[in-house]
């Protein structure tokens, strides 16, 4: 594993890997963990395994760790066959959900154990650590111990130490899920800077769409130990290859429509369909995010207003229509203010490709 030298910096990123997993299939008695999973994470790229939990994700991680081994499959890096190869020899660092510092030590010697047990000089690790704690914003707490910080800060410190050794790879394991959320707001933000400063490979899992949106340069959505769909977070939300990844990652309402060919009608429109159609199916659900619904007033009181909820900006209002469904329907808020619980209105969607799924 490659560990600083006299002339580098903490700062200086390594040669950025290229990882896959080809047909990688793993279980655990009955259970199905991963189930043919073939996945590339490009050079320098932060991509996330977003999925419920159970899904394979955290396997997958384990798997380009070392600490989890495929019944089948294989693990490359650089084109290069690691299956076999012992966590220890592979040049990769991992950050847990649970910090994983060690109480006894000061925050420089987290930071710079690893780079003790593989014999680099002390003045060498002092400096090293010393330029880590710097990068993770932390450049006065080298004297500290871990029970001393917040929890957001022992995350950094975690962060830190596992670059120490200046991996090809940085595993992120749910890393911000102990955290309160302004915390997790912050070190989300902290964590992607860094990444992109040094541009290092970096695999991160994750069960909160909102941080693998907010930080991936794609997502991987897994489903049962399979991938649903990799993409950039946009395409990922506007395209959604399935009926799962499109509720799974953002708010989805399912309206009643009737399909017809490649097109449905739903809710008095014909709009094409987006994707596949279920085989023989007829009454199916249309898929519809809040964004897309259009709300007006009607004193004919085909719908009504049930609920609604300030996100600031904009405000989601609730909606049932005649049949009992309901509909979320995002209006900015200065529109919303129209109204309120009880009103009586008419529910469109706008005019563009959907998704629908069997009823």
């Amino acid at each position: 594993m490659t560990v600083l030298t006299a002339g580098a910096t903490a700062g200086a990123a390594t040669a950025a890997a290229t990882v896959e997993f080809r047909g990688l299939r793993r279980r655990f008695g009955t259970t199905t963990a991963l189930d043919g999973l073939d996945l590339t994470v490009a050079p320098g790229e932060l991509l996330a395994l977003l999925g419920p939990s159970g899904c394979g994700k955290t396997t997958a991680l384990r798997m380009l760790a070392g600490f989890e081994h495929p019944d089948s499959g294989a693990v490359l890096v650089d084109g290069k066959d690691i299956t076999g190869v012992p966590a220890h020899r592979r040049d990769a660092g991992m950050v847990f959900q649970s910090y994983s510092l060690f109480p006894h030590l000061s925050v420089l010697d987290n930071i710079a154990f690893g780079l003790r047990m593989r014999k680099v000089a002390k003045a060498e690790r002092r400096r090293t650590a010393g330029e880590l704690l710097d990068l993770v914003g932390l450049g006065d707490k080298g004297d500290r111990f871990p029970h001393q910080l917040s929890g957001g800060q022992q995350q950094r410190i975690a962060l830190a130490r596992a670059l120490a050794l200046r991996p090809r790879v940085l595993l992120l394991d749910e890393p911000l899920s102990a955290l309160d959320a302004k915390v997790r707001l912050t070190l989300r933000d902290e964590i992607r800077r860094i990444q992109q400063e040094l541009g290092i490979t970096t695999l991160f899992v994750t069960h909160d769409q909102e941080e693998a949106l907010s930080m991936a340069d794609r997502v991987a959505v897994m489903r049962a130990g399979r991938l649903e769909q990799c993409a950039p977070p946009a395409e990922l939300y506007g395209r959604p290859a399935t009926a799962f990844v499109a509720e799974f990652v953002g708010t989805m309402s399912r309206v009643p429509g009737y399909l017809d060919g490649s097109t449905v009608e739903v809710l008095g429109r014909r709009l094409p369909v987006d994707g596949e159609t279920p085989a023989g199916a007829r009454d199916v659900d249309v898929l519809v995010r809040p964004e897309d619904v259009r709300i007006a007033a009607d004193g004919a009181r085909s719908a009504r207003v049930v609920a609604t909820a300030f996100l600031g900006a904009t405000t989601r209002l609730t909606v049932r229509l005649a049949d009992a469904t309901e509909v979320k329907a995002d209006l900015p808020t200065h529109e919303a203010a129209a109204f309120a619980a009880g009103d009586a209105v008419t529910v469109t969607l706008r005019e563009r490709p959907v998704l629908v799924a069997a009823r």
